[in-house]
């Protein structure tokens, strides 16, 4: 589904990934960890298009096609999608105005006219109830005054009810409680599949412990240097990140 070969990208002409290679299929949940300042929020974004950065080399394939000339709007289209990990609000816009809206968009994108009102309604319905959204959340404003909690929620209903093909979830765990990280990983969850593939990216193996990922990847200064199973997740809580950088200085 997702090709990353030999990716190195810039910001402000300071490198930031310094050749990433990486691999995703279909069914499959990676899960990317590492220190700050490691590439891990840069290798997101540049793969949902965002146009701070500047690829100096390498590609990115999705479903065997390049992606890096596509606009984020048309990734999106195609099926990326990015839980930010500082959603905007957006006063006067409702939650569900916004779905509506983001819904039909898509759809246009790909020769299909819009969804009709009670077929969206009741999609609305049925994953508001799947991630125990109180209906009053999806008449406020788009992340207007919520808690750290509601807004990564709300990234999580955004995703069941555009359903991609690939999501990436940028330290969606950051500033949860125990009970919004339970409610957040249930809904991630119950929407994956093995047509679609979830990218994980977190400092804490206390989402990993919920969402239970297929490979762990670590990245340290711009590079992919270690990966493995589930079981690296748990090294690295037990260690630390410091034996990364003593191996790969070694």
């Amino acid at each position: 589904m997702l090709k990353i070969i030999d990716l190195h990208a810039s910001v402000e002409d300071k490198a930031i990934l310094k050749g990433i290679n990486l691999e995703i299929n279909a069914g499959e949940v990676h899960a990317i960890m590492g220190p700050n300042g490691s590439g891990k929020s840069t290798l997101a974004s540049v793969i949902a298009g965002k146009e701070d950065y500047e690829v100096t080399q390498g590609e990115i394939l999705f479903e065997n096609e390049s992606i890096l000339e596509l606009a984020p709007e048309d990734r999106a289209h195609k099926g990326v999608f990015l839980s930010f990990q500082y959603p905007t609000e957006i006063p006067g816009v409702s939650v569900t105005n916004f779905m509506k809206t983001a819904i039909n968009e898509t759809r246009k994108a790909r020769g299909l006219e819009d969804m009709p009102a009670n077929e969206m309604l009741k999609m609305i319905r049925e994953k508001s109830e799947m991630l125990e959204i109180d209906r009053k959340f999806l008449s406020r404003s788009l992340n207007e005054g919520f808690s750290g909690g509601e807004k990564k929620r709300n990234e999580i209903f955004q995703l069941a009810m555009l359903e991609p093909k690939l999501a990436i979830l940028d330290e969606t765990d950051s500033g949860l409680d125990i009970d919004a990280l339970r409610i957040v990983a249930s809904g991630v969850n119950k929407l994956k599949s093995k047509e679609n593939a979830v990218i994980v990216i977190t400092h804490y193996q206390r989402l990993l412990d919920h969402i239970v990922p297929d490979f762990v990847h670590v990245m340290f200064e711009g590079r992919i240097v270690k990966s493995g199973g589930k079981e690296l997740a748990h090294e690295l809580e037990e260690k630390g990140y410091d034996w990364i950088k003593e191996e790969v200085n070694a």
